[in-house]
């Protein structure tokens, strides 16, 4: 009787049917990888297998990580998890030698009459604000209502208690012009006045009053509170269309109005977004002051009490590193007033801090190399979101945002598309992408410090955190397709598992999917949620780009860190809420892994004769170099005549090495083969399985 061998054909195939992926095609994998054989063949071999990074899970789903090291050659993870369930906090923290640290932001709104007080000749402005209480200069203030007070206008995100007032209710913040530079008032003066909105029934134009206001015809006036006066809700960016005098000038509403009337912005109260910081301990606050217990001692403190300020909240982050300091930005759900700053943490600091001169809202963020900027994208310039604007800071210097010719900052808003989705910065430029095309992004120094080419279109990115950079090519992950981007430009992959992904992927939850790096196996990864994984991610497909072949699974991974400063990658569980580091064992975190691959059907004997199947010798690698060659090893035959049919199921027979052959006895045109473990602690790679078979008839 003739012998044949199992010779796989590499990669996964599901676009195809069984019977069209014959002789060797592999239909089906579930936690396996494909390994480099030098004859030319497919090895497929168990997926390497994790164990806890941290010992105690996380308290939300992890949508970040990032690994970095400090000056002092510590080296740090930081994670940023989503709002926890139940409450409105997110989570930031970094870990360091198995200890975390929470450095979670706190922050606090407050809508109340404004108490602004300016002094002749002093660009600094006293804020008494009586519902909060300990603001110090490590902390800021988004003022998110303009206030005329003196001749200035307050507006924006400032540094608060510059000039080291402290009271227990007041602060004060620096006035500056649209350059950045000091802006002295002009009067001494008590009385705050906000902009308010006169409408006439029956028509679109509306007078704004606002005191020492600067803007020109053109220009844009930001409302960032709604507001309704005479039947018109305002809120976004109006273009100033004429200057009636100092103190007033006209936009459009969006609408006519349904009656005249007059009303001032957030109903005249100031509204201001407290961001909180921890440093030294003010005078007046430490050991001695108050009950006993209460404040601080020998250790820096905040004097706001616990249950004033909170946690932000955010459904995801993106993290960077500008030298040894931690930059991050929260994407918080939707907000009546949208604020999404910039943090930075210095690793000896209780918690992350605002970037005072950073853009209010920003979509997301990376750190721009060698010359080392942060750049913004989906930002802002008035404090409405701009979802096509890219903003940077100066070299070296993330406290300068505004461009000056003397410095390096500056902004580019892309022509097309609805919304930046996600950049990456790899070797020598930047990637932008849309939702329907890519750009490069080149620094070219002076005068116009980048340069902005498209590069690609239709071929948009699905997801913010879908793309990546590998030894200077980009992949990603498009709505429809995969693509990658090197020195040829864009190209498709062809992916033989279109069908696993594209159609089973959960549409309404797009934003979770995560492309992962493996890139000690040469592995790019997107972790997705599919159609029966309850909204979260649950699945995986796999490219290794050495050998250009597919496979997939069911894996989890919310957030994932390749190779780096501690070692193997990281990758975040989003049900056990674990973090694991991914190739430190042959199971997953001590329990047995279900590794497994199907191949398509072989027609054993061309023709309309079946064939006859009696012995089998399995071959393997049964476990790792130099280790107990200890693997148990699942054959299962699925055999059937015809490919419609529901396929008769031989075995599950377990071999190891000391099994030499063992008995199969069955008769059918078309067979599958399935190799699965369930072990624990084992290792596997395919060797030459051969079966012993001969012609048996045609019924």
């Amino acid at each position: 009787m003739p012998h044949a061998a199992i010779k796989l054909i590499g990669g996964a195939n599901v676009v195809e049917t069984p019977t069209l992926n014959e002789n060797s095609g592999i239909s089906s994998t579930n936690l396996t990888r494909f390994f480099y054989s030098p004859n030319g063949e497919t090895l497929v071999q168990k997926l390497g297998g994790w164990t806890r990074f941290y010992p105690t899970p996380l308290p939300a789903v992890v949508r970040a990580l990032w690994a970095w090291e400090d000056l002092n050659l510590h080296a740090w993870l930081a994670v940023g998890t989503q709002t926890i369930t139940g409450t409105d906090s997110a989570q930031l923290a970094a870990i360091t030698g198995g200890v975390l640290q929470d450095i979670t932001p706190s922050q606090i709104s407050d809508s109340i009459a404004p108490v602004v007080t300016s002094t002749a000749g002093s660009p600094s402005v006293l804020i008494t604000d009586n519902t909060i209480t300990g603001i110090t200069n490590y902390d800021s203030v988004y003022i998110a209502t303009q206030i005329s007070i003196g001749g200035v206008v307050l507006f924006g995100l400032y540094a608060t208690d510059q000039d080291g007032y402290l009271a227990p209710n007041a602060y004060t913040v620096l006035s500056r012009d649209q350059l950045g530079n000091l802006l002295p008032a002009s009067s001494s003066s008590s009385l705050p006045v906000l902009p308010s909105f006169t409408t006439v029934s029956g028509s679109t134009t509306v007078l704004v009053t606002l005191p020492n206001y600067t803007y020109a015809a053109g220009t844009t006036f930001p409302v960032l509170v709604p507001t309704a006066v005479g039947g018109v809700t305002f809120y976004g960016n109006y273009v100033v269309q004429s200057l009636v005098n100092a103190n007033s000038f006209t936009i459009v509403s969006n609408s006519p109005a349904t009656s005249s009337a007059t009303g001032t912005v957030n109903g005249g109260n100031a509204y201001f977004i407290y961001n909180i910081g921890y440093g030294a301990i003010p005078t007046g606050t430490g050991y001695g002051i108050g009950p006993y217990g209460a404040g601080g001692y020998g250790t820096g403190t905040q004097v706001l009490p616990p249950s004033a300020a909170a946690p932000i909240p955010a459904i995801d982050w993106t993290l960077d590193n500008f030298g040894e300091i931690l930059i991050g930005c929260a994407i918080q759900a939707p907000q009546t007033t949208p604020f999404q700053p910039i943090y930075q943490w210095d690793p000896g600091q209780p918690t992350a801090t605002v970037i005072a001169a950073a853009p209010s809202v920003n979509d997301g963020i990376f750190v721009a190399m060698p010359q080392r900027q942060i750049v913004a994208w989906g930002s802002t310039v008035t404090g409405i979101q701009d979802p096509l604007l890219i903003r940077w800071c100066d070299v070296q210097n993330f406290n300068s945002w505004i461009a000056t010719v003397t410095n390096q900052a500056g902004s580019y808003r892309i022509p097309k598309g609805s919304r930046i989705v996600a950049g990456v910065q790899g070797p020598q430029q930047g990637v932008i992408w849309t939702d329907i095309d890519v750009w490069s992004m080149q620094y070219i120094g002076l005068p116009y410090v980048y340069s902005f080419n498209e590069i690609g279109s239709g071929c948009g990115l699905i997801a913010r955190k879908a793309a990546t950079s590998i030894n200077g090519i980009y992949y990603w992950m498009g709505p429809a397709q995969f693509y990658t981007l090197s020195s040829n430009g864009v190209q498709p992959i062809p992916c033989a598992i279109w069908d696993v992904i594209f159609q089973n992927l959960d549409q309404l939850n797009l934003q979770k999917i995560r492309v992962a790096v493996n890139s000690r196996f040469g592995e790019v990864q997107w972790f997705y949620p599919s159609i029966a994984g309850g909204g979260e991610v649950d699945s995986y497909v796999k490219f290794n780009y050495y050998l250009n072949l597919w496979d997939y699974g069911s894996l989890g991974r919310s957030a994932w860190v390749d190779q780096s400063v501690l070692g193997p990658p990281i990758g975040a569980d989003p049900t056990s809420l674990y973090l694991y580091q991914h190739e430190t064992s042959n199971d997953a975190d001590g329990v047995a892994m279900l590794s497994s691959f199907q191949t398509g059907y072989y027609a054993i004997s061309e023709g309309d004769v079946k064939a006859f199947v009696d012995w089998c010798w399995p071959d393997m690698k049964w476990g790792m170099y130099d280790h107990a060659q200890t693997a148990q090893i699942q054959i299962t035959f699925l055999v059937a005549d015809y490919s419609g049919d529901t396929p008769q199921v031989y075995g599950p027979y377990t071999v190891t090495q000391a099994t030499e052959y063992f008995y199969t006895r069955f008769r059918a045109r078309l067979m599958a083969v399935k190799i699965s473990s369930s072990d624990l602690g084992s290792f596997w790679r395919i060797g030459n399985i051969r079966y012993r078979f001969s012609q048996d008839g045609k019924i």
